[in-house]
């Protein structure tokens, strides 16, 4: 669906040095786009980053911070980007009750420096602004919550999402919506796992590290539900989007990205799938926890399944599979430049493994 579409066109990932925008970058680089990587290297610094050489896949690489104006409007300027792609947030609901000022300041005012900037552009692109599944107002709603449900949160971090969503709908509705120069929707997702993510309490990275150090992982909220996808899902979604609004399609609109129901497990199914495929790793199941998380969290996805034909591609047990396989590739010091691209290319064989099956 987006093979040429990037081929040669340059692309701005604002966030690139993070989890996703790091695979982002590999995948563009994979489909030969022109690729300019924009963030501040000490927030959210993945390993895939540096492991995978991202650098070196990029035209150019700007760090500063997204509250800049001036510094992003000329960034922007100057590359005339076909694709912005925005990732740049503080990511982690732990760190928004640590310090909510820091979180809503990048969240929003990141946000809303982008959106003044891209409204008044003289050059035609293509914007897919990131944010959350934890816009939603989380009411423990069984069924997934599609895009046109509440917005909200009772935490720094998904308040902040939702009001980045908010922000976006007015400025769509005042400015984008009139402007034929601009396409730009949003995208919800959350819960992702993959190769490369080094953030503080999240489960896989706290997997890892305690296996590594032959240590017991302490976990939280084993009954709790999460729609885990790795990483490569969401952002074959992006990708996706990106090459129907560049045909003037789906120009103003949100779309969820997430696992099918039955992707949705508890900590504890995964905890257990993660002992099947790592020797000698221990976990102990902890009482402890700083700051409120809901149980239940789902998306529903049969908007994105229905207007862009796109469908999760691995099932629960590969997506374990492939994300411990790269941090034992990783840690065995092999290429993982290489083996990026190889899990990019073993990835859109399920795709077309899915598609045909299907036919």
């Amino acid at each position: 669906m987006f093979n040429s579409c990037y081929k040669n066109k340059k692309v701005l990932v604002v966030g690139h040095t993070g989890f996703k925008g790091s695979w982002l970058v590999n995948w563009l680089y994979y489909l030969e786009a022109n690729i300019y990587g924009l963030s501040k290297k000490n927030i959210n610094r993945s390993l895939n980053y540096d492991s995978s050489n991202v650098k070196k896949k990029l035209k150019k690489e700007y760090d500063f911070d997204v509250r800049n104006f001036s510094k992003l409007k000329n960034t922007i300027k100057t590359i005339k980007p076909d694709y912005i792609f925005y990732l740049a947030a503080q990511s982690l609901v732990g760190s928004s009750y640590n310090d909510p000022h820091e979180t809503w300041t990048i969240n929003l005012l990141g946000g809303l420096n982008l959106l003044e900037i891209i409204k008044k552009i003289n050059f035609k692109t293509n914007l897919i602004l990131i944010t959350s599944d934890k816009c939603y107002e989380n009411i423990e709603k069984k069924s997934g919550y599609k895009e046109s449900d509440t917005l909200g949160g009772s935490d720094p971090y998904s308040a902040s999402k939702a009001s980045v969503e908010i922000l976006y709908k007015s400025y769509f509705q005042s400015y984008y919506k009139y402007n034929k120069k601009i396409n730009s929707a949003t995208v919800r997702a959350g819960n992702v796992i993959g190769g490369g993510d080094v953030s503080q309490n999240r489960i896989i990275p706290d997997c890892i590290k305690s296996w590594k150090n032959n240590k017991k992982t302490q976990i939280r909220n084993p009954k709790s539900t999460r729609p885990w996808q790795h990483v490569l899902e969401p952002i074959g979604g992006y990708l996706l989007l990106g090459s129907y609004l560049a045909k003037n399609k789906y120009n103003g609109e949100s779309f969820n990205f997430g696992p099918t129901v039955k992707n949705s497990k508890s900590v504890k199914y995964l905890i257990n799938e993660v002992k099947k495929n790592l020797p000698n790793f221990k976990f102990q199941f902890s009482k402890v926890n700083s700051f409120k998380e809901h149980n239940l969290l789902q998306l529903n996805c049969k908007k994105a399944k229905e207007k862009l034909n796109w469908n999760p591609r691995l099932s629960f047990k590969n997506t374990v599979k492939f994300t411990l396989e790269w941090y034992k590739r990783f840690y065995k010091k092999e290429d993982m430049s290489d083996y990026c691209i190889y899990q990019i290319k073993k990835f859109i064989e399920y795709e077309k493994k899915n598609k045909n099956n299907k036919k």
